[in-house]
């Protein structure tokens, strides 16, 4: 997503003002043609159809999160894979066990005990994208500001973590939006890092580039948005640029951030 390269399309109606001051125009004006479907009217939330995301999304969400297996670790009579998965290191850290990169009989155990607790499909101990998320999440629900990365400051700041996917708001030391999951810019299109500001806000925004809404988009830096995706977030695929979060998380930081609040991004995605 770069602004000015593209016009990303306008939904219904805009909860901002028409764009920020000093010249910068507003990412989006109405798409052209017609939309696959229909977009909602300002102040309702998006129908149960569910759109893509921002890159094709493999998985998807069927009740319980869906894990993503390579072909060699499917079978009818699976029970526990012995491959390593693509976040091996990162699941074997969260879960305590020796940090070698390598899946043993005793990891295998360990990570599909920890997907039949917290009801990952399929348990079969594999270290796919939906188990580290999850234990991301999990392990920085007391206190995701514990490594200090994310400054104080008396004002709201949006603090995103690239390095575990993960997002929150901040005001001093009191966390106003507990720590949720994201999806960030993938390689060639990482989500750029450092201090941004909310300088526009759409509900229902609909991309004319990639053809897709981005329902609650609040745009932090040029074409660059936190909004909403359906279907399952954790994928090894990251986003176009973009800060995705699930519809309800969405919707929930809609109520929570404003035009001019600051945003603070730092790390890298893993892989990308």
């Amino acid at each position: 997503m770069v602004l000015g390269a593209v016009l990303l399309g306008g939904g219904a109606a805009a909860a901002d003002a028409p764009g920020p001051a000093g010249g910068l125009l507003p990412p989006g004006t109405a798409a052209a043609g017609r939309a696959p479907y229909p977009l909602p009217p300002p102040g309702r939330v998006l129908p149960p159809r569910p759109p893509e995301g921002d890159v094709p999304d493999p998985e998807r969400e069927a009740g319980a999160p869906v894990g993503r297996l390579p072909r060699s670790a499917v079978g009818s009579a699976v029970t526990c894979t012995a491959k390593a998965g693509a976040y091996q290191r990162q699941v074997e850290r969260l879960l305590g066990l020796k940090v070698d990169g390598r899946q043993s009989a005793a990891d295998c155990r360990a990570i599909r005990a920890f997907q039949v607790r917290e009801k990952i499909q399929p348990a079969v101990g594999h270290a796919g994208p939906v188990t580290w998320a999850r234990a991301e999440l999990l392990a920085a629900r007391r206190d995701p500001n514990a490594a200090r990365r994310c400054p104080v400051r008396s004002h709201p700041v949006a603090c995103v973590d690239l390095d575990r996917e993960l997002m929150w708001v901040q005001k001093g030391k009191k966390v106003t939006y507990g720590v949720v999951n994201i999806r960030s810019g993938r390689a060639g299109h990482r989500t750029r890092t450092g201090w941004h500001t909310v300088y526009w806000r759409h509900q229902d925004h609909w991309s004319s580039l990639y053809d897709t809404p981005m329902p609650y988009a609040q745009f932090f830096s040029g074409g660059q948005a936190f909004h909403a995706v359906r279907g399952q977030l954790a994928t090894i695929t990251g986003s176009r640029g973009c800060v995705n979060l699930g519809h309800r998380d969405a919707q929930r930081l809609w109520g929570v951030l404003r035009k001019g609040d600051r945003v603070y991004i730092w790390g890298k995605r893993p892989g990308s």
